[in-house]
């Protein structure tokens, strides 16, 4: 039988794939910090309790060997060296890495979109051609190019399928950009204000399509770099809809050409001034993919999880990442002081 080692086996990627590949008639090792079990997958799989920067560890639950490591959280060129290491008993990897490595052709990326005149503008959609951030430890994107370029150049000892991942939802996300309107609708807001005219368009990646690329991906070794993101890319304002719909309510927009006329006003997790748009042809070309789910047939399970983390708690202390990347988000009496 084929053997799986999945690293990061609790978070929102892992706990899917790990599903997927058991069900696809692997082994799976199960690797998370807790070394704990999730409700839906099959008994099979067996667990681990390890840390993912210890080398000892991860060598332990690899073990004689395994066809294929998958790894939702390396991040930096050090990871990447240290899975290298395990090639002579690792017949492959899957690693999950991420579209902010995306540079446009005058050299702006996601480390300078603050800047005037910041914001990358990419081809629509983006390929897995388009040119990267130089690797570096200067920020997230540059320690995820690393990452990538490291592996790649290691492909005769390791091959492995790098999927670079776009705005990734499903339910124990800790950063779940739906929040930004489920709370809303929660707390009664039945006017939002949306910059950029609610056209803004920011890919999505749903748990369920990673996990089915990883699984094809483990099933067909090789050095790659593909795109990981949902079937559409809607716009926040359908977004902003779709949540709508599963709540139950119906909410007012109030469009507003141009950037957040506030800082704290119109600005949500998806508003960017140019579309971030991803092409997956290679993956369905490579891989033979074809997505689990769009983006509104997911959506339920992914608010009802928001929902529940959110019952009885202040939103800062659910959603603490959160908080620390976005500020508040919620601030209502600017909304309707702006609104006046």
């Amino acid at each position: 039988m084929r053997r799986a080692v999945v690293i990061g086996a609790a978070g929102q990627i892992g706990r899917v794939a790990v599903g997927a590949l058991a069900r696809d008639g692997w082994e799976v090792t199960a690797v998370s910090r807790g070394g704990g079990r999730d409700g839906s997958w099959p008994a099979e799989v067996r667990v681990a309790a390890a840390d993912r920067a210890d080398d000892a560890a991860l060598a332990a639950v690899v073990g004689d060997g395994c066809d294929v490591l998958v790894d939702m959280v390396a991040y930096g060129p050090e990871q990447a060296r240290q899975l290298t290491a395990l090639a002579g008993r690792v017949g492959s990897a899957v690693v999950i890495s991420s579209l902010s490595v995306y540079e446009d052709d005058k050299g702006r990326n996601f480390d300078t979109q603050e800047e005037p005149d910041g914001f990358p503008v990419f081809p629509v959609p983006i390929t897995e051609e388009q040119r990267t951030v130089r690797p570096g430890e200067a920020s997230y994107s540059t320690r995820k190019a690393g990452l990538e370029h490291e592996l790649l150049a290691a492909a005769d000892e390791l091959p492995a399928t790098l999927l670079r991942a776009g705005a990734i939802h499903g339910p124990y996300c800790r950063s779940p950009r739906e929040l930004y309107f489920v709370k809303r609708n929660l707390d009664g807001r039945r006017r939002r204000v949306l910059s950029y005219g609610g056209a803004s368009r920011f890919h999505p990646a749903g748990v369920h399509n990673i996990a089915e690329l990883i699984r094809l991906a483990a099933a067909r070794p090789g050095a790659r770099v593909l795109n990981a993101v949902d079937p559409e890319a809607p716009t926040v304002a359908e977004i902003a809809g779709a949540v709508d719909a599963v709540m139950g309510v119906e909410v007012e927009n109030v469009l507003v050409d141009g950037p957040p006329p506030a800082p704290t006003v119109g600005d949500t997790p998806w508003s960017v001034p140019v579309p971030v748009v991803c092409d997956m042809s290679a993956a369905e070309r490579e891989l033979g993919y074809r997505p689990v789910a769009g983006y509104a047939q997911s959506l339920p399970e992914t608010v009802a999880w928001i929902e529940g983390r959110l019952a009885g708690r202040d939103w800062r202390e659910a959603y603490p990442r959160m908080y620390e990347t976005y500020g508040d988000l919620f601030d209502y009496t600017a909304e309707d002081a702006w609104s006046k």
